[in-house]
């Protein structure tokens, strides 16, 4: 694929109102969590900030999913290279926030498309345990 082409490609690519967010945000009440929250490390999807329960979405490519992620043939080097410094960015920010007390839930972009109803009880069974400490 030619350079400018990729470039346009990749430019239409969202990082807000994604299809497994909005999913997510039609199982879960905005009320207990709010979408695009500002002023969380790491810019959490959802998050309730009473309860410090911080969910974010992993895209499979953008985040290396073993299972998904399929490098581009061209450019190799700097995907693998971005990619990488990605996902030491999310263990890194995941340390952060669980160091200042954060629950953190990471939902794969996979998981939420094949099963978006265990996702969500995966979410309101970290909730709960928050709420009976």
């Amino acid at each position: 694929m030619a350079k400018k082409e990729r470039s346009r490609i990749m430019s239409k690519i969202k990082s807000k109102n994604t299809k497994p967010e909005i999913t997510i945000k039609e199982l879960l009440d905005g009320r207990i969590f709010k979408y695009q929250p500002k002023g969380i490390l790491g810019n959490p999807d959802f998050a309730n900030k009473r309860e410090k329960i911080a969910i974010f979405i992993d895209g499979c490519f953008w985040h290396g999913c073993k299972k998904h992620c399929r490098m581009p043939n061209s450019n190799k080097k700097y995907w693998t290279q971005k990619i990488e410094r990605n996902k030491k960015n999310d263990k890194l920010i995941t340390k952060k926030l669980g160091q200042k007390g954060w629950n953190i839930i990471r939902l794969w972009e996979h998981e939420v498309k094949n099963d978006p109803k265990k996702c969500r009880t995966k979410i309101l069974k970290k909730f709960q345990h928050s709420l009976s400490r």
